[in-house]
C-alpha cells in the first residue's frame, strides 16, 4: 500500500525531470553529450572547491543515488514484490536524472559566465 507521504516525492521527481528536459530543448542549450563530458569536471570542481554551487553534500547524494541503482542490495526487493520493487528504483532514477540535468545546466552556465576561481570560499 502506498502511503500519502510518498506521493509528493514521486511527483516532485517527475516535475524536476520534466522541467529539466523542457529547458534542455531550448536553442543553445547543451546536449546530453556536452552534459556527460561536463560531469567529471563538475564533480572535480565541487570536491576541490572551485565550483561552489554544487556542495559536497549534494554531490554525495548524487553518488549515493548512483550506488543505490547499481547495487544488488535494495530496500524493496524486486524478487518478492515484483513491480512494486521497481518503483523505488524508478523514483531514485527519476530524481537522479532530473538532478543531473539541472546541475550540469547550472555548471555549464557557470563556465560560460567566466567561471571565477574560488578556493575555500574566496575568489582568487
Amino acid at each position: 500500500m502506498t502511503t500519502f507521504s510518498a506521493r509528493p516525492g514521486r511527483r516532485a521527481a517527475f516535475l524536476v525531470l520534466g522541467r529539466a528536459l523542457v529547458q534542455g530543448r531550448r536553442p543553445g542549450s547543451p546536449g546530453l553529450a556536452d552534459r556527460a563530458r561536463a560531469l567529471p569536471r563538475m564533480a572535480l570542481g565541487a570536491v576541490s572547491g572551485r565550483y561552489p554551487a554544487l556542495t559536497r553534500g549534494r554531490l554525495a547524494m548524487l553518488v549515493l543515488a548512483v550506488a543505490y541503482l547499481v547495487s544488488p542490495i535494495d530496500l524493496v526487493p524486486e524478487a518478492f514484490l515484483s513491480v512494486f520493487g521497481l518503483l523505488d528504483d524508478g523514483v531514485v532514477a527519476l530524481w537522479l536524472g532530473g538532478a543531473l540535468l539541472v546541475e550540469t545546466q547550472r555548471y555549464l552556465e557557470w563556465q560560460r559566465a567566466g567561471a571565477p576561481d574560488v578556493v575555500d570560499g574566496e575568489l582568487v
